[in-house]
């Protein structure tokens, strides 16, 4: 009898260390998911050396667009830019440079031409060999956006969903598993209920890229944060609501990118009411994170929105109300993507940041910081 509990004790106790160096390993698993910073960039090729690339993980150029069915550039100076990004890895040899399809406005054909599986294919095999040529590391969508209305007088309809689906897969198929291929989210319900097949596109996928900032954009005609983290009883939209809808159609953590916007937004209001939040207007214009300081110190006072986690400021005697992003709504960002285990953040747009000491560098130290 001694020796049967002494023998079921031992198995008991064997079972507990292998479950015990399982879970361990599963720790380690988690801690060494890498996170990513990822930057569009729409500018010229002369700046990209006066910001801190080595920070990024992931540089893509923005846009390319269809000429007829294929990926095209529109002149000499986007294969110089290209060419320039591509350069930079001799610095930050682990820098992973995508090229962008799209964009606002840069996908006025994308809904027809992609209805058919011969210019799928076409398109495909044409990334393929603008990749090959630049010798880039994969392609990024930004279709605004299938199966919805996007840009005013864009072509849309139903079959896009299914339509982007088979577009993934032929692209999947032609550049073979290692070249990334990314897309660009909207953050919005219409689109994540209505534009995507997740189940079927996530897999052949490395990440999608979330746009969680325009929430508040220029048709809207209520003022609030154009990109909050969370959402509060006024505004339901933020970077939260936007990743917990996507949990629940089943996309992984790990291949989630949440936005940050590097550029305020400017309303008009009509009254001066809870210092311009939450109030009528119309928009009036973008500012670059780098102009913002300058900008915000002509008669705005600034303030905090400790639910929505998101900083705004008003001109009280202009009625001008400004939401944007900071540094300190960057660094809860960034906390919170590494806190939820996702794949990392990318941002609109590296151009609009400082040179020095920006919001890419709020990313990237906040990040080692919270790993460490």
């Amino acid at each position: 009898m001694q020796k049967c509990f002494i023998s079921i004790l031992f198995t008991f106790l064997l079972s507990l260390a292998s479950f015990s160096s399982k879970a361990q390993s599963k720790a380690k698993e988690v801690k060494k998911t890498k996170f990513n910073i990822i930057a569009y960039y729409a500018g010229p090729a002369t700046l990209l050396d006066s910001f801190p690339t080595q920070y990024l993980t992931h540089l893509i150029f923005s846009f390319g667009h269809l000429k007829n069915r294929q990926l095209h550039f529109y002149n000499s100076q986007d294969t110089v830019v290209i060419q320039k990004m591509i350069s930079l890895k001799k610095s930050n040899p682990n820098l992973k440079v995508m090229l962008s399809l799209g964009g606002w406005g840069g996908c006025y054909t994308c809904s027809p031409i992609f209805d058919t599986a011969s210019a799928r294919i076409e398109f495909a095999q044409s990334v393929k060999k603008a990749l090959d040529f630049f010798n880039a590391d994969g392609i990024d969508l930004d279709w605004e956006y299938p199966a919805i209305q996007g840009v005013p007088n864009h072509p849309y309809m139903t079959k896009d969903k299914a339509n982007f689906s088979e577009l993934i897969k032929a692209l999947r198929n032609e550049l073979g598993p290692k070249l990334e291929i990314s897309f660009a989210a909207g953050g919005f319900d219409a689109y994540i209920d209505s534009s995507i097949e997740w189940k079927t596109v996530m897999p052949l996928v490395n990440r999608v890229n979330i746009m969680t900032y325009d929430l508040i954009h220029g048709y809207s005609k209520i003022s609030g944060h154009h990109t909050p983290l969370f959402s509060n009883s006024k505004q339901q939209l933020s970077c939260h609501s936007a990743i917990q809808k996507l949990r629940r159609k089943g996309v992984p953590s790990n291949k989630l990118v949440i936005g940050a916007a590097f550029y305020a937004r400017l309303f008009e209001t009509s009254d001066t009411i809870n210092n311009g939040l939450y109030r009528p207007c119309n928009f009036v214009k973008g500012i670059s994170h780098r102009n913002l300081k300058d900008s915000l110190a002509l008669g705005y006072q600034q303030f905090w929105d400790n639910k929505a986690q998101a900083p705004y400021a008003f001109n009280n005697q202009r009625k001008i109300f400004a939401t944007y992003d900071n540094n300190r709504s960057i660094t809860l960002k960034t906390k919170y993507a590494l806190q939820n285990n996702l794949n990392g953040i990318m941002f609109w747009q590296l151009i609009d940041d400082t040179y020095k000491n920006g919001l890419l560098q709020t990313i990237y130290y906040t990040s080692k910081k919270s790993i460490e």
